[in-house]
């Protein structure tokens, strides 16, 4: 599926929604945003880690790596980035 690149490339023109900042706050690492057949997805950075050419967004203390072939095709960080087994192992350790 073809998807037109938005015109978005530079971080502070990127939004985090407060979600996804609460949620990375509570997790207490950074994040990247990486490319999967399925989209992009938002991981921990000790399972995906950062790259040099990678764009970088603050969400609170935090930090949001950002893959710059996902860059061009963001407007906005959600927390349907984030893939399901993060939410099965939140919910194993009694995160929320």
């Amino acid at each position: 599926m073809y998807v037109k690149p938005t015109p978005c490339q530079f971080p502070e023109e990127i939004t985090v929604t407060e979600e996804v900042k609460e949620y990375i706050q509570h997790r207490g690492c950074d994040f990247r945003i990486c490319t999967s057949c399925g989209g992009p997805l938002l991981l921990p950075v000790s399972m995906k880690p950062s790259k040099p050419t990678d764009l970088q967004v603050k969400a609170g203390d935090q930090v949001i790596f950002i893959s710059i072939h996902q860059a061009r095709f963001l407007n906005s960080i959600t927390m349907n980035m984030l893939p399901l087994f993060l939410d099965q192992m939140d919910d194993s350790t009694g995160i929320s």
